[in-house]
């Protein structure tokens, strides 16, 4: 449904707001709209919450903040349903994007320090570009942590790229 939009940014890390949702498979998408939503009627289970997340990508049309709100909703309900640190984690950006990133950041930070993910990069990562979206000279920092977790070349040329850029906006003159 949606690779096209993102393979032409496979060479670095696929957010959200970088897909071109032009190129998604508008027919597939309708096709499978109706199984989320009917998949959550018999039950909101790990699988049928995590289908309900894929759907509201799909929703796309919708607003930033109304789509935001439905994430956090959903990895709510799935934390509950599946309770872990990724879905802590992808919960953590949800709540960036509906309350903006000093919100997600507390709940990275508390994530990190419950130190349940010390060898996943994305938690560095997720705190780096919310530190990077603030602003922050700190954010160096979570990229550097970031960087020697990384196992996919990809990932790490991305997060390479967005160190050298917060170090050179960091540099005086």
């Amino acid at each position: 449904m949606r690779g096209a939009a993102i393979a032409g940014i496979r060479s670095s890390r696929a957010r959200g707001q970088d897909w071109d949702l032009r190129l998604w498979n508008r027919v597939q998408i309708a096709e499978a709209l109706p199984l989320a939503a009917e998949a959550l009627v018999d039950g909101a289970g790990p699988f049928a919450l995590q289908a309900a997340i894929a759907a509201e990508h799909c929703r796309s049309h919708a607003t930033k903040t109304q789509t935001g709100v439905r994430f956090v909703r959903l990895c709510d309900l799935l934390q509950r349903a599946q309770p872990s640190p990724v879905v802590s984690l992808n919960r953590a950006v949800a709540v960036a994007m509906v309350e903006g990133p000093r919100s997600g950041l507390a709940l990275i930070d508390d994530l990190i320090a419950a130190n349940e993910l010390a060898s996943y990069h994305l938690p560095c990562a997720v705190r780096a570009d919310l530190l990077r979206r603030l602003g922050s000279a700190d954010a160096a920092t979570s990229y550097q942590r970031a960087l020697p977790l990384v196992t996919n070349e990809s990932e790490r040329r991305f997060l390479d790229r967005r160190l050298r850029e917060v170090q050179l906006r960091e540099e005086p003159g």
